[in-house]
């Protein structure tokens, strides 16, 4: 979030500087500096005007990568079903600590044994809330090797925005491919699933050109997805 969107979700609820420092729990002449760029907006302070402001939680500052442990099915579903994905609509939770989807996204990537109805909600996940900080997005995937499994995603993404005609949506999901792409691993790797002998060898000979090109085993298409934003 920036001091220009601070203001501007200020003005998008009618509040006055007075009200708004009130419920963001500052003083006025300190909102007015933060709207101005004179005083830099913590990450608590970002994450507490997202809650007042009822921001998109692409608005909350992107920070460490989520560890969700054992139960990490379950908490993506529930932080899958918070930003919206139609299929975990019954899920939504009550009280939710807003997350920047893109660590949703790189939190779900980073596991080797993740249920295909969530593996299937990544690429909408991706198109939802595009465009992202690419350059925290591109340097953490990195840090995990996750950028082939990233870019497969962001690949089923940009189909689906070619098949409903969102231009600017394609145009903002090639740059993020292209970034991707210059950090490309060779290595083979899967999509969040670990896949026996058989499995590998038939996945080498049938898996789409998408997954092809990213070295992963996969047989997830666009085709396959349900749900479009």
């Amino acid at each position: 979030m920036t001091c220009e969107t601070l203001r501007a979700e200020r003005l998008r609820h009618g509040w006055t500087q007075e009200r708004a420092a009130s419920r963001l729990e500052v003083s006025q002449p300190y909102l007015a500096m933060l709207e101005t760029g004179k005083r830099r907006l913590t990450p608590k302070l970002a994450n507490r005007a997202v809650a007042v402001y009822q921001s998109s939680p692409a608005l909350v500052p992107p920070s460490d990568v989520p560890a969700y442990g054992d139960n990490a099915s379950q908490v993506l579903a529930e932080d899958m079903a918070a930003l919206g994905y139609p299929g975990f609509s019954y899920l939504r939770p009550q009280d939710w600590q807003a997350k920047n989807p893109a660590q949703v996204l790189l939190a779900a990537l980073a596991h080797d044994e993740l249920e295909p109805r969530l593996v299937e909600s990544l690429p909408w996940l991706v198109l939802r809330y595009s465009p992202f900080d690419n350059r925290w997005l591109v340097r953490e995937a990195k840090l995990r090797d996750l950028q082939n499994r990233l870019g497969f995603v962001v690949t089923l993404a940009r189909r689906l925005a070619e098949r409903r005609g969102d231009h600017e949506k394609v145009r903002v999901l090639e740059v993020l491919e292209a970034q991707l792409e210059r950090s490309r691993l060779a290595r083979e790797d899967t999509l969040c699933k670990r896949v026996r002998e058989p499995q590998r060898r038939w996945l080498v000979e049938h898996r789409p050109e998408e997954a092809r090109h990213w070295n992963l085993l996969t047989d997830w298409t666009v085709d396959a997805l349900r749900y479009v934003p």
